[in-house]
């Protein structure tokens, strides 16, 4: 298997090196650049094409949830983004979290955690701090209540279930599994199964 191509964003020199490094030494993953803010980041992102961008959030210029939403304003779910930064408020996370950002962890974070956080990111499962989640879930309580089918499709997905499985299940069409898995990624805000899955468990809706 082929090493995560990394994407390393802040401001920082000492946080950028440290980053680079402690990631390089993983086997795993191979740091292909690095940026000090999000219009650098935008450049070589569309250059180096990575699986994985770690974004600082605050940054001269155009800053961390700018070149996010930039990232994502063609509607691509690839690279994979995870927030890497000082700022735990509400308002960081929520900008963040709606801009595009898959994944969202603080500075403070153990390097084992870094590590595991971009390898999931790239296997396609969604990553959140505690405060992070907190916050996704105080958003979305009210409007994250999957419907008895769509819970039933979700819970058939999570036990590796492909639509055509599902649809044999449930005694349902293969075009209405897609419909209800749609209504559940609108409801989560997620952009693919993966995601879904692990938020859903996440929140308890599952």
């Amino acid at each position: 298997m082929s090493p995560v191509r990394a994407v390393v964003v802040d401001d920082h020199p000492v946080v950028r090196d440290g980053l680079v490094a402690m990631l390089g030494a993983d086997d795993g993953i191979d740091v292909v650049g690095t940026a000090q803010d999000g219009r650098q980041a935008l450049d070589l992102i569309a250059r180096t094409e990575p699986d994985v961008v770690l974004m600082d959030l605050r940054m001269p210029g155009t800053s961390g949830t700018e070149a996010i939403r930039a990232l994502r304003a063609d509607g691509r779910s690839t690279p994979r983004i995870l927030v890497l930064t000082t700022y735990d408020t509400d308002r960081d996370i929520r900008s963040a979290l709606e801009a595009g950002a898959d994944g969202y962890l603080l500075k403070d974070t153990r390097r084992d955690e870094v590590i595991r956080a971009v390898l999931d990111l790239a296997a396609g499962r969604a990553v959140l701090s505690p405060a992070a989640l907190a916050v996704l879930a105080g958003a979305r309580s009210g409007r994250a209540r999957l419907s008895t089918r769509e819970a039933e499709v979700l819970r058939l997905v999570a036990d590796g279930c492909t639509n055509r499985a599902v649809a044999t299940r449930l005694g349902i069409g293969e075009a209405t599994v897609k419909t209800h898995l749609m209504h559940v990624y609108e409801k989560l805000g997620v952009g693919d199964r993966a995601s879904a899955v692990r938020t859903a468990w996440e929140l308890g809706l599952v």
